[in-house]
């Protein structure tokens, strides 16, 4: 299975634009994330590093992410200098959000938390 296999049809993406915007979240992940949490089966708290430096980035992402995935939603705050981002998404997409935290714990070398 590729990453491209994984998004979902309602993503409205152009399909050329998808390995652009895969790479994008890869990048963040790879470099800032430093927590995942679970706090429900339709929801994922990441927590980054630095948010002097990653918080625009951050907010950027998940705007343009809302944009082409509606089933996403996307809570960006600052907490002790850290960005937390918490995306949710409806019941029909929860696969889609395990797949996102799939990736993000193997990119980041985090065990899941909860």
């Amino acid at each position: 299975m590729t990453d491209l296999d994984r998004v979902p049809q309602s993503c409205t993406l152009p399909t050329e634009e998808q390995p652009l915007r895969i790479a994008e979240w890869d990048g963040l992940l790879t470099e800032r994330l430093t927590a995942l949490s679970r706090p429900g089966p339709q929801r994922l708290r990441l927590e980054l590093s630095d948010a002097a430096v990653a918080g625009d980035r951050v907010r950027d992402l998940a705007e343009r992410e809302s944009g082409c995935c509606s089933f996403f939603t996307f809570e960006v705050a600052v907490v002790d200098g850290a960005v937390r981002l918490d995306i949710g998404v409806d019941a029909a997409h929860e696969a889609v959000l395990e797949a996102l935290a799939e990736r993000a714990t193997a990119l980041a070398g985090l065990g899941e938390q909860q």
